[in-house]
């Protein structure tokens, strides 16, 4: 019996393709516990919680991913060693080459595993080739490590930033566990000082977490995979058998689903960061209150476009060589952030559209508007009709990020402009109601503006540690409770 046990709990610690260690696991909410008692044993030696938090961030990537660890380990070898390289190379063009040397394999192990079958299925279509698909699988993290690995290299370049001197603290700078998966992409800048630093971790640090986790924990488990796997899914899936009315439903749900899906995982991954003692910028402020697209880029999936702006748009030129190329390069970078999501053309013309209406946002205000409606003598009533204006456009997107092919956009797009069927309204909201109310608590919690927010959050901070715990375990079983039958995989993971 005592050898069937063991080698129960021997196989549970082995990675295992159909079950990932994922933050909405079981076994994460156990393991983790375990492993934050003996944290908070040893945090306060610096040396030992880096090597504590390392060889755990790297052990829970093999859980995520199996031996695709190994492409961590790589990467942070090359790119410690050639950024030390690049630092202490007094000639310009050596400098250069060696930053070079840096974006080809970093960008070439993203585009061989990522994109290889993109272009061979273009090859096929557009010549007379016949080549065969590789049998590839996509590293997971490997799209938000490479860029934190480009954005640390490039600064070293750039002279903003003095490369590490030892080898594990950039090992625990790429590997840590919170934002190895799907992000935040954190900057070396911003993390790096804090490995050294004299570790504390402060009782607003551990309610700040709290209140992240418990909301991350609400918006990822409760709201988003509850509506993804009873609507969202079934609808999106083959649009040509819904109403309009099903698919205009469902392309509302997506917008709740993806925001509450990816803002609920940076959640926790910042909170749990907080309780670990290290500070991660937010990712997420509420985008769906955005009055245009530029805003709604400020708001949205932010360390991407900050990222994306530092090094590329504004590389490209930014807004220094007349309207035009500023048109152009916002067109490109947009096209790039497009094709960072994915190997699709639907990725492609999404980032296009999302770039088009940021380059017709720009010439607009070039003639002093604020909004693209302007309602005389009601600036309210004007913010209103833009943010409605703006998430339509948002959701009018997410149509063509959601969807598999070009065809099935197109179907849902039909279904919604020529099948609408408004009178079924009634029976669509009996049939789903579950969903719907989920669908619009999502909606109001969004809503609420950050004032509100902050009082809660504060709330939470000042409460004694008895009830932060009691707080937390009520919000863990009610997840477990409306938890569905089978794991739903975080939409970013396959980033």
């Amino acid at each position: 019996m005592q050898g069937i046990d063991l080698h129960k709990l021997l196989d549970a610690l082995l990675y295992h393709e159909k079950d990932p260690l994922l933050f909405n696991s079981s076994f994460f909410l156990f393991f983790f516990g375990f492993f934050l008692l003996i944290y908070v044993i040893g945090y306060r030696f610096s040396t030992l919680r880096i090597y504590l938090l390392t060889l755990f961030s790297l052990y829970f990537f093999y859980k995520t991913c199996g031996w695709y660890v190994g492409f961590i380990l790589l990467s942070a070898v090359f790119d410690y060693n050639i950024s030390n390289l690049i630092y202490k190379t007094e000639n310009k063009s050596s400098k250069k080459l060696l930053l070079v040397g840096s974006v080809i394999l970093n960008l070439g192990l993203l585009f061989y595993f990522k994109y290889t079958n993109f272009f061979i299925g273009i090859l096929n279509d557009f010549g007379s080739h016949n080549i065969n698909y590789l049998k590839l699988a996509l590293p997971v993290g490997i799209s938000f490590y490479t860029f934190e690995n480009l954005s640390y290299t490039i600064d070293v370049y750039r002279g903003e930033f003095k490369p590490v001197k030892k080898f594990i603290d950039y090992l625990f700078f790429l590997s840590f566990f919170p934002k190895l998966m799907m992000g935040p992409i954190v900057r070396a800048s911003d993390f790096i000082p804090q490995i050294n630093r004299e570790p504390f971790i402060s009782e607003k640090q551990v309610g700040e977490g709290l209140y992240l986790i418990t909301a991350g924990i609400v918006k990822k488990v409760i709201i988003s995979d509850f509506i993804n796997a009873n609507y969202v899914i079934n609808i999106f899936d083959n649009p040509s058998t819904h109403t309009g009315l099903e698919c205009l439903m469902a392309v509302y749900g997506y917008a709740m689903v993806i925001y509450c899906d990816f803002s609920g995982y940076s959640d926790i991954a910042i909170g749990i960061a907080k309780w670990m003692g290290f500070d991660i910028n937010i990712n997420f402020l509420s985008p769906y209150q955005s009055a245009s697209i530029a805003e709604f880029w400020r708001r949205w999936h932010i360390s991407l476009s900050s990222w994306l702006k530092d090094y590329v748009y504004i590389p490209l030129g930014g807004n220094r060589k007349g309207s035009f190329n500023t048109y152009k390069n916002l067109f490109i970078t947009m096209l790039i952030g497009g094709f960072w999501h994915g190997a699709s053309w639907n990725f492609l013309f999404w980032g296009g559209l999302h770039g088009i209406a940021l380059a017709v946002e720009r010439l607009r205000n070039s003639f002093g508007r604020k909004h693209l409606l302007v309602l005389p003598y009601s600036p309210k009533a004007t913010k209103v009709a833009a943010i409605i204006l703006t998430f339509h456009f948002v959701c009018l997107g997410w149509i063509f990020f959601r969807c598999d092919t070009f065809a099935d956009s197109w179907m849902m797009l039909k279904q919604i402009t020529t099948n609408l069927q408004p009178k079924l309204l009634r029976s669509l909201l009996q049939g789903y109601l579950p969903v719907f109310i989920l669908l619009t608590i999502g909606f109001i919690l969004h809503a609420i503006n950050e004032k509100t927010e902050n009082k809660f959050k504060q709330l939470i901070i000042n409460m004694p540690l008895p009830l932060k715990m009691f707080y937390f375990f009520i919000c863990i079983y009610i997840a477990i409770q409306l938890k569905q039958a089978d794991i739903i995989k975080p939409i970013y993971l396959q980033f």
